[in-house]
C-alpha cells in the first residue's frame, strides 16, 4: 500500500515502505473499525517518512519560524505576535491545525551617542502542529537571539545574525485507535490489544541559524530585505519506532535540514500607496516550495497610521518524485492601525483530495510596543 504525495501536506517525503505485523493476512477489518484503522494506518506510514516542517503563508507574520535573524527586526522595543493556520478542513474530519505565538525584544547596543545604531534582541516562540484523528502533534518551544549590526554611519544598511535553540515534542494518542482483537464479542471494542506499540511521545533538540540584510536609504522610501536560514542542521532523529527498537531493525528516520531564503522590498508607486513584492524559498530533502507575489499597502488616514494591505501569492512546489506543479494561490488582506497588525489569508489549493476542494485559512495578530517609525528592519506581512 502506498500513500499518494498529493494526500500529504508540504512536506512529507516517502523513503521506504513500512511493513509491520499489525494484522494477520486473513484478518478482516470490520466496518466500525475503519474510522480508526485508516487514520492509524496512515500514521504508521508516516512513521517511516521524513517529516518536514509546517510553514505559514503569512511568513513575515511569523518571522521567528522563518529566520532567527528576524528576532527583534521591527520598529519598536518589543513585539507580541500570534498566528493560526487551519488546513484542509473540508477534506478531512480532523484537519491540520497549526498555532504559533512569539515574544521578542530589542535594545540599543553601545553608547547612546554612537553613530552606529546597533541593536541586540532575544525572543521566545511557542509552536504547535496537530493533525488527524489520532492527534499526531508536534510542540516546539524555542529561544532565539540576534544582533543587528549597522554597516554605515548613516544607518541605512544592517546585517543581522541570529541563532535559535529549542525543544520539540512529538506526540500521538493511541487511545483513539481500535484493533480487531479488542472486540469483546458482544458490545464493542473494550478488550485490551496485543499489538506492540511504541511510546506515544518523545522529544529532541532543534537548532537554526540565519542571516538578514536590510538596505533602507533615508533619501528614498525604497526598502530592500534579503535573508537566509538553515533549520535542523544537526539532523535529529524523529522516529517513534526507532527509539523503541533496541536492535535497530527499524530505519532511523532523520529530520532533513531545511534551507530557507527570503527576499522582499518596499517600492512607493503613488501617494500613500506602496508595492511590497515578496518571495520565500524553502528546500527540505527532495521537497521545494516557493511563495512569490506581493502586497499593496494603502494609507487610509492623514492623522494616524491606518493602512490596508491587499495581496496575492503563487506557490509552485517540487514533490518527492521531483515533479513540479503549481500547488496553491494565496489571497491576503491585512490592516494596520498604529502599532496593531491584523492579517487574514486563504490558500486555494489547485487539486482535489478525497473529492473535496482543499482550502487553508490563516489569521495573524501582532502588537508592536513603543512603536517607532524611523527605521524598518523587517516587512510586516
Amino acid at each position: 500500500m502506498k500513500i499518494s504525495a498529493k494526500l500529504l501536506p508540504f512536506g512529507y517525503s516517502m523513503k521506504n515502505s513500512l511493513h509491520l505485523p499489525l494484522f494477520h493476512s486473513k484478518t478482516l477489518i470490520s466496518m466500525s473499525m475503519r474510522k480508526y484503522f485508516y487514520p492509524f494506518l496512515c500514521f504508521l506510514f508516516l512513521l517511516d517518512l521524513q517529516a518536514q516542517d509546517q510553514l505559514f503563508s503569512q511568513f513575515y507574520s511569523a518571522p521567528l519560524t522563518s529566520n532567527p535573524a528576524l528576532t527583534g527586526a521591527f520598529e519598536g522595543k518589543f513585539r507580541v505576535s500570534s498566528i493560526y493556520r487551519d488546513q484542509w478542513r473540508k477534506a478531512l474530519e480532523d484537519p491540520y491545525q497549526t498555532f504559533a505565538s512569539a515574544l521578542d525584544l530589542r535594545w540599543r547596543m553601545g553608547k547612546e551617542r554612537s553613530r552606529y545604531h546597533d541593536h541586540a534582541a532575544v525572543g521566545v516562540m511557542f509552536m504547535q502542529d496537530k493533525a488527524g484523528a489520532i492527534n499526531f502533534s508536534s510542540t516546539r518551544i524555542a529561544v532565539s537571539g540576534a544582533y543587528h549590526k549597522a554597516l554605515d554611519i548613516n544607518n541605512t544598511q544592517f546585517l543581522s545574525l541570529g541563532f535559535q535553540a529549542g525543544v520539540v515534542q512529538r506526540n500521538v494518542n493511541f487511545g483513539n485507535v481500535t484493533f480487531e482483537d479488542q472486540f469483546n464479542g458482544t458490545t464493542g471494542y473494550s478488550d485490551p490489544t496485543g499489538e506492540r506499540l511504541p511510546e506515544n511521545n518523545f522529544s529532541f533538540g532543534d537548532y537554526s541559524v540565519g542571516l538578514n540584510y536590510v538596505f533602507s536609504p533615508k533619501a528614498s522610501k525604497i526598502r530592500l530585505f534579503a535573508g537566509g536560514a538553515i533549520h535542523h542542521f544537526h539532523k535529529p532523529t524523529v522516529s517513534f519506532y526507532h527509539r523503541a527498537d533496541k536492535d535497530a531493525t527499524v530505519p532511523n528516520s532523520k529530520l532533513a535540514p531545511r534551507y530557507s531564503a527570503q527576499l522582499s522590498a518596499q517600492v512607493p508607486i503613488a501617494d500613500k500607496i506602496n508595492f511590497l513584492p515578496r518571495a520565500i524559498f524553502d528546500k527540505q530533502d527532495n521537497h521545494m516550495k516557493l511563495d512569490v507575489g506581493g502586497n499593496f499597502r494603502m494609507g487610509l488616514s492623514d492623522y494616524r497610521t491606518v493602512s490596508l494591505h491587499l495581496g496575492s501569492y503563487l506557490r509552485p512546489v517540487r514533490d518527492f518524485d521531483n515533479s513540479y506543479r503549481l500547488d496553491a494561490v494565496v489571497a491576503l488582506v491585512g490592516i494596520e492601525i498604529n502599532n496593531v497588525l491584523i492579517g487574514t489569508s486563504y490558500d486555494i489549493f489547485l487539486g482535489k483530495t478525497a473529492g473535496f476542494k482543499r482550502g487553508t485559512f490563516e489569521m495573524s495578530v501582532a502588537y508592536l510596543g513603543d512603536y517607532e517609525d524611523d527605521l524598518i528592519l523587517c516587512p510586516k506581512f
